[in-house]
């Protein structure tokens, strides 16, 4: 798949992965308020996350490179929306893409990637929580079909401030 001038090849993620996925993750750990964690992780602490996240099944992970070096571009993930059995048909959708691949299609990439994975299985909705602002995501979000139900205000505190979280959800 091209994305921009990059070329990009979507694949489900796999173990060899988890050293340079950790190191994306702990860039927006870092650097941003886009995820509320707030202490970045050893691959060794992320591993059981990517392990939640098998090659088939509800839960997935998908990964884009660059074919022809391996580097890591973006993932997309779904998983539990909510631990109760009620809401086994539901998922939590979320995009990363590595801070010098924005804006070039990953992220859409990524998501065709996933929903096509999901098509499948018994999924009812899809749900994604955006913290603000975040234009890029809300706009990728809505390309897909999800629309804005609500937001949280003022719901995480990091970088010495409170963030909005603007939640969207997706029929499946």
């Amino acid at each position: 798949m091209r994305s921009g001038r990059t070329e990009v090849q979507v694949r489900p993620g796999a173990e060899e992965d988890l050293d340079a996925l950790t190191d994306l993750y702990n860039h927006y750990v870092r650097e941003t308020p886009i995820t509320f964690d707030t202490a970045i992780f050893t691959p060794a602490e992320r591993r059981p996350w990517l392990l939640s996240h098998p090659v088939d099944g509800p839960y997935r992970l998908m990964v884009a490179e660059r074919p022809d070096s391996q580097e890591i571009l973006g993932y997309a993930t779904s998983s539990p929306f909510r631990a109760k059995p009620a809401y086994r048909t539901s998922v939590e959708t979320t995009v990363y893409v590595a801070p010098d691949a924005g804006g070039r299609g990953v992220g859409t990439l990524l998501y065709e990637a996933l929903f096509e994975a999901l098509s499948g299985e018994d999924l009812h909705r899809a749900y994604a929580g955006i913290a603000q602002p975040n234009e890029a995501s809300a706009r990728l979000h809505e390309r897909f079909g999800f629309r804005h139900v609500g937001t949280y205000r003022e719901v995480g505190r990091k970088f010495g401030r409170y963030w909005d979280v603007a939640w969207y959800e997706k029929p499946l």
